[in-house]
């Protein structure tokens, strides 16, 4: 399938017209979202970027089909190969498998330390091994060609778009995004808020538990090599991960960002990434309708923006009960969620969470003006609050390293 194409039987990915490519209704979106009012954390009169849902249900913004650029692994140890060892392959399962999701923690569990931010790293990392993937053009006014423009608008983790879609129907948890704008290029990077770091650090020990049951769940889904099979027997460790990158576009954005994949489905009818990655979930048993609606209402709506930003077409569930066993499975298939959803009353819409995503966006670019990796303009919000920012330079949320800002930088790099 050419890339400019969408995904078969995914409307959402919606074909470039012809000519102007800002539509009316995209208009009306960015010309409604900006006010001009005073902020304490802003100068005296910044524009702000309003969340409210009505503003942004007009017509599912053009997206363009993701397409994997490449992928590095993380070790056991955290370090970064820029290969696909830690990739693992899905091993179908029976409906009813009663895996035990608690088996392990006690003794076979090494978990990553998530008091370390690490920020943009590994991304950096993979972009300084990756540049001859990445089309440049010299930057304006640099005839010389030392330094380059990244052929992406913006880069940043799947996570933190994650959070920008789910922002119109977040009631709980405010968020922080920094942005620095460097050749050219804006880079997102989270900082945690205040309240996430006091629920980290007083999480429960069923909470912590029940963390760990998702990732023993991928352990019984999941084999290392193609033809293998699972070892529920193993060590669960959070430190290793195989990640994709991928390049899109949302209107007139272009987007380099990576997310963690769980397996690859080698039987998939698609024969490339990301078609044949799937996501792996667990979630308690539905007993009744009204936990089924729920599960609509609540659930689907981060398991879809999470499958949907980079092109991942399915979604297995595992349905576990209160002691931890897995009762049921059951698969999503990412563009038919919209559909499942229909139905339920005042729930969430695709097309508000990617307008609103792409408002921001655009809101980014409108202010953030200084082009110094020193300088980071931090964007928050809180729940039923508009998207505000203040200017720092030099400080602590400043999170481009030298050794990247120095690599870029150099002759013919």
């Amino acid at each position: 399938m050419d890339r400019q194409s969408r995904f078969k039987g995914q409307p959402p990915y919606k074909k470039k017209k012809e000519g102007n490519t800002e539509s009316h209704n995209n208009k009306y979106v960015r010309s409604n979202c900006y006010s001009d009012v005073s902020s304490s954390v802003a100068s005296a009169h910044s524009p702000v970027l309003s969340v409210r849902r009505h503003l942004y249900d007009v017509d599912f913004p053009l997206y363009k089909q993701p397409v994997e650029v490449g992928f590095f692994s993380l070790d056991s140890s955290r370090r970064f190969f820029n290969d696909a060892r830690m990739l693992r392959h899905y091993v179908e399962a029976d409906r009813c498998p009663n895996f035990n999701l608690r088996d392990g923690y006690t003794d076979r569990f090494i978990k990553r330390d998530d008091g370390i931010k690490e920020r943009l790293d590994h991304l950096l990392r993979w972009i300084l091994e990756n540049r001859s993937k990445l089309q440049r053009t010299p930057v304006d006014g640099d005839a010389s060609g030392s330094s380059c423009r990244l052929s992406a608008d913006f880069v940043t983790w799947r996570g933190h778009l994650t959070k920008l879609l789910t922002t119109p129907y977040e009631t709980q948890e405010g968020w922080l995004l920094a942005v620095t704008l460097f050749n050219g290029t804006y880079y997102i990077s989270e900082v945690e808020t205040e309240a996430a770091r006091r629920n980290r650090e007083n999480r429960t020990e069923r909470h912590a538990e029940m963390m760990y049951w998702g990732y023993k769940f991928e352990q019984y889904m999941c084999a290392d090599e193609p033809s293998g099979l699972p070892d529920p027997s193993g060590v669960v460790n959070t430190n290793e991960a195989f990640c994709t990158v991928v390049q899109t576009k949302l209107t007139d954005h272009s987007l380099l960002f990576s997310g963690e994949v769980d397996c690859k489905d080698d039987s998939s009818r698609f024969k490339a990434a990301p078609g044949y990655y799937v996501e792996l979930k667990t979630s308690a048993e539905i007993c009744t309708p009204k936990q089924r609606s729920n599960l609509h209402r609540y659930k689907l709506l981060k398991w879809w923006a999470q499958s949907f930003l980079p092109g991942v077409p399915r979604i297995i569930a595992g349905f576990r009960d209160n002691d931890g066993l897995v009762v049921s499975l059951e698969t999503f298939e990412t563009a038919k969620i919209s559909q499942l959803i229909k139905h339920e009353q005042n729930c969430w819409k695709p097309n508000v969470c990617m307008n609103l995503c792409n408002a921001f966006l655009s809101f980014v670019k409108k202010v953030v003006t200084q082009d110094d990796y020193r300088v980071v303009y931090l964007f928050s919000w809180e729940p039923y609050k508009d998207v505000s920012y203040s200017v720092h330079k030099d400080s602590e949320y400043t999170f481009l390293h030298d050794w990247y800002v120095r690599e870029m930088t150099k002759q013919g790099s």
